[in-house]
C-alpha cells in the first residue's frame, strides 16, 4: 500500500464513519433503528447516488479493486464477525413455563411454514433468485432462510426502547428468535459449505478429503455443523471459563477484552478449518464466552469483569467496525441498475404475509389473545441485521444475484420499520399482558405435588 493508497483509505474511512453515525443519529431521532440509517448512508455513498452524481469522486474514494478495496473488504469482514460475536452474546432464553409453551409452538410454525414456502418458491422459479454459483439446492435453502429469518439485535433494541423487553411478550419474542436463528445459522453453514466445496475458494477439511458430489457433501456439512454447535454448547462455556481464569493466562489478566477477541479468532479459525462459514464461528464464540462469563459471575470468581469487558467490546465495535460494515453493505446496493420494484413488492408481501399468518395462527392455537398474537407476528417479521448478514454472505458466495441481494437488504430494512411502528402502538398493553395459554398438564397425583 503506497502513501497515496493510505490517504485514500483514511479519507474513505473518515467519510464512511461520519456518514454512518450522522445518518444513524438522524434515524434514531426519528425513533427508527440506527442500523437503517447506517445502510442508508451506504446507499448515499454508493452507485445509487454518489456514483450516479459524481462517479469520478466515488471511484477515487472507493475503488473497485486494489489495496484500498482489499482493506475495506477486510474491515467489512471484521465488522461482520464482531456483529455476530455480540449477537451470540445476547442469545439467552429466559422464558418460563407457559411462556415456553407458547414460544415453542410459535417457533415451530414461524420457522417451518415460511422456510418450506420459500424453498418451494425457489424450486418453482430458481432463475429469479440464483447467482452464478447457486444450485437448485442452495437456492431453495437460501430463499427458505430469507423467508424465515428474524433479527434478535434489532428486535431487542426496539423492545428495549419501548420498555417491553422484560415482559411476557418480550421473553417469548426473544425465545422464538433465538430458536429460529440458531437453527437457521446451522442451515446457512451447510449452504455455504455446499457452495464453496470443490470451488478452490475454501481451505476446509472437506476440500482435502472429500468430494464435490452433492449428497456426501451435504451430509458432511450438516453433521459437522451440528457437531460443532453441540460441542460448543456442551463444553464451550466451561472451556472458556477455565482458560480465562487459568494462572498461566497472562493475556486475560492483562486485557480481558484482548482474550475474548483471541477466543473469537480461534473459534472462527476452527470453523474455517472444518469448512464452516466464519459467521457461524463468531456466533458460537459469543455464545460460549457470554455463558462462561455468566457462570463465573454466579460463582463469584469474576462478578465485575464480565459486564465491563462486554461493554468495552460493544463500545469499540459499535463505534467503528459494525457501522462501517453496514455502510459497506449499503454501498453494494445498486438501486439504479439492480432494483426491481415489482420483485421487491411481491417478495415483501409474500414473505411477511406467510410468516405473519403462521405466527398469528400458532399463537392463537396456543391460547393467546388477538392483540398479543398479532404483535408477536409483527415483531418476528423484523429481519434486520440478520437478514442483512444473510444477504451479504450469500452474495459474497455468489449464491444470489444482484437483484435478489437488493431485495433482501431492503426487505430487512422495511420489516424493521413496520415492526417498530406496530409495537409502539401496542406497547402500553404489551407491558401488562400475560400469557393466557392453558398451563401444561401435570401427570400424577399425590400429596406434596
Amino acid at each position: 500500500m503506497t502513501a497515496t493508497d493510505t490517504i485514500r483509505l483514511l479519507a474513505a474511512l473518515a467519510l464512511i464513519c461520519a456518514a454512518a453515525h450522522g445518518c444513524g443519529f438522524l434515524f434514531g431521532a426519528l425513533r427508527q433503528p440506527p442500523v437503517i440509517g447506517e445502510v442508508v448512508a451506504g446507499i448515499l455513498l454508493g452507485p445509487s447516488l454518489l456514483g450516479l452524481v459524481v462517479p469520478g469522486a466515488r471511484a477515487a474514494l472507493f475503488p473497485a479493486s486494489g489495496p484500498v478495496a482489499s482493506a475495506l473488504d477486510a474491515i467489512y469482514q471484521m465488522g461482520q464477525l464482531l456483529l455476530m460475536f455480540l449477537a451470540g452474546a445476547e442469545l439467552r432464553i429466559r422464558a418460563g413455563g407457559r411462556e415456553r409453551r407458547t414460544g415453542a409452538i410459535v417457533a415451530a410454525a414461524g420457522l417451518v411454514v415460511p422456510f418450506a414456502a420459500g424453498a418451494a418458491l425457489a424450486a418453482l422459479v430458481p432463475g429469479v433468485f440464483a447467482g452464478p454459483r447457486g444450485s437448485t439446492v442452495t437456492t431453495a435453502l437460501v430463499v427458505g432462510l430469507a423467508m424465515a429469518v428474524a433479527a434478535i439485535p434489532v428486535i431487542s433494541r426496539i423492545m428495549m426502547d419501548l420498555g417491553i423487553m422484560d415482559t411476557a411478550f418480550g421473553r417469548i419474542v426473544l425465545m422464538v428468535a433465538v430458536i429460529e436463528d440458531v437453527i437457521l445459522y446451522v442451515v446457512l453453514a451447510v449452504v455455504l459449505g455446499l457452495a464453496r466445496s470443490g470451488t478452490g475458494h475454501s481451505t476446509g477439511l472437506w476440500d482435502v478429503i472429500g468430494t464435490t458430489a452433492v449428497a456426501p457433501t451435504a451430509v458432511y456439512f450438516t453433521a459437522v455443523s451440528l457437531l460443532f454447535f453441540a460441542a460448543s454448547l456442551t463444553w464451550g462455556a466451561r472451556l472458556f471459563t477455565r482458560l480465562a481464569g487459568h494462572r498461566a493466562n497472562i493475556v486475560a489478566r492483562q486485557s480481558p477484552v484482548a482474550f475474548r477477541l483471541i477466543f473469537l479468532c480461534v473459534m472462527v479459525l476452527l470453523c474455517l478449518g472444518l469448512g464452516i462459514n466464519a459467521v457461524f464461528g463468531a456466533l458460537m464464540a459469543g455464545i460460549c464466552a457470554a455463558r462462561g462469563d455468566q457462570a463465573a459471575a454466579e460463582e463469584g470468581s469474576a462478578a465485575e469483569a464480565g459486564p465491563a469487558v462486554w461493554a468495552a467490546i460493544r463500545q469499540f465495535s459499535t463505534a467503528f467496525f459494525i457501522p462501517v460494515f453496514f455502510v459497506l453493505v449499503g454501498m453494494r446496493l445498486d438501486l439504479v441498475r439492480a432494483f426491481d420494484p415489482l420483485f421487491f413488492l411481491w417478495f415483501l408481501t409474500l414473505a411477511c404475509g406467510i410468516k405473519t399468518i403462521s405466527i398469528w395462527a400458532a399463537a392463537r392455537l396456543a391460547g393467546e389473545d388477538p392483540l398479543f398474537s398479532a404483535s408477536l407476528a409483527f415483531a418476528l417479521n423484523a429481519r434486520g441485521t440478520i437478514g442483512i448478514v444473510l444477504a451479504g454472505v450469500t452474495r459474497q458466495a455468489e449464491l444470489v444475484g444482484d437483484r435478489f441481494f437488493v431485495v433482501l437488504v431492503l426487505v430487512s430494512l422495511v420489516t424493521c420499520q413496520i415492526a417498530g411502528h406496530r409495537l409502539a402502538k401496542a406497547a402500553d398493553r404489551l407491558r401488562t399482558a400475560t400469557v393466557t395459554g392453558p398451563p401444561p398438564r401435570v401427570r400424577g397425583t399425590g400429596a406434596g405435588r
